[in-house]
């Protein structure tokens, strides 16, 4: 997936990323942590439903309101978020 051109997360779906279904699996994640999942129109009420009836889901917004959230929430330095760092070269 390109993050200029985001694609659906549905198996074998290339459409357009419409949405972002945010979620966490209470077992393996801390309550705050979101994992995500894109969905273009077709396919966000089935992965919403997959993820709902486990419990994980958190929140469906568009895909532009989440990117807009993100950018608002970076440090102003432009530093790195504090997600896990790459493996060093």
């Amino acid at each position: 997936m390109s993050e200029d051109n985001p694609i659906c997360s549905a198996k074998g779906c290339r459409a357009a990323a419409v949405w972002v279904l945010a979620w966490n699996n209470p077992k393996l994640h801390t309550p705050e942590r979101r994992k995500t999942w894109l969905a273009c129109e077709e396919h966000r009420e089935h992965l919403s439903q997959f993820l709902g009836v486990r419990g994980f889901l958190k929140d469906v917004v568009t895909l532009a309101a989440w990117e807009a959230e993100q950018a608002a929430n970076r440090p102003a330095d432009g530093g790195a978020d504090d997600g896990p760092a790459g493996p060093s070269t």
